[in-house]
């Protein structure tokens, strides 16, 4: 008998260590990568867009430079308020540059975090962090992306890491905030956007036309409990 429960206490054992490792093991990190800006490869995942597209005068461009503290990613460019002599398009306003990530093969769950950091090092200005989720209408005449956008004020010539919550992201359609009750789907995030407007954003931060300039570390996400 004891030579029985001996090995029926090696077993039970066993099968707690097992079960213990396997529950370790789905646990996902505290931290995830989603972007790191060190090489030029990695600006293939994005593009740029501005109201350039529409008939305004702005400009931005996306580059990967020696900052003096690493290699970094670079959006740059000028925001201007003017609009093309001529354009087909009855644009209201303009002022904004952008870069968007291409697509993710499919989508990345990021259902086990609860925030979104962005180490920058920028201008003074206010950028807008976009969160790209699976439409949650999907019928015709509403096929476009839902999105959540949270402004982040950058200071000026010093690293900043900017933490966001995914409650703070609020849903927007074409650039306004929808007046709904809405919830984001974070296990159905299909790609993200950083972009700037000369007008808005939070209080103090610089605002108008002219130049801007952004370092862009790396994006992550990020679980605080």
């Amino acid at each position: 008998m004891s030579r029985f429960r001996a090995i029926w206490q090696a077993s039970l054992n066993a099968t707690k260590k097992a079960l213990t490792w396997k529950a370790e093991d789905l646990i996902p990190p505290t931290e995830r990568y989603i972007f790191n800006f060190n090489s030029r490869e990695e600006l293939k995942k994005w593009h740029l867009y501005s109201d350039s597209e529409y008939g305004g005068l702005s400009s931005a461009s996306l580059e990967i430079a020696d900052t003096g503290n690493g290699i970094k990613g670079v959006f740059s460019g000028n925001l201007s308020l003017d609009v093309s002599e001529g354009s087909k398009w009855n644009i209201t306003r303009s002022g904004f540059c952008g870069m968007r990530s291409k697509k993710f093969d499919g989508f990345i769950d990021l259902d086990a975090y609860d925030t979104i950091a962005l180490k920058l090092k920028g201008d003074g200005r206010s950028y807008i962090s976009t969160i790209y989720t699976e439409n949650w209408v999907n019928s015709p005449g509403q096929e476009e992306d839902n999105s959540w956008q949270y402004f982040v004020f950058v200071p000026e010539d010093k690293w900043y890491i900017a933490k966001i919550p995914l409650a703070r992201y609020l849903p927007t359609w074409r650039g306004n905030v929808i007046d709904a009750d809405l919830e984001m789907n974070p296990s159905r995030v299909l790609g993200m956007s950083l972009s700037v407007n000369a007008d808005g954003g939070v209080p103090g931060a610089k605002t108008g036309p002219g130049d801007f300039r952004v370092e862009i570390d790396w994006i992550k996400a990020l679980r605080s409990v």
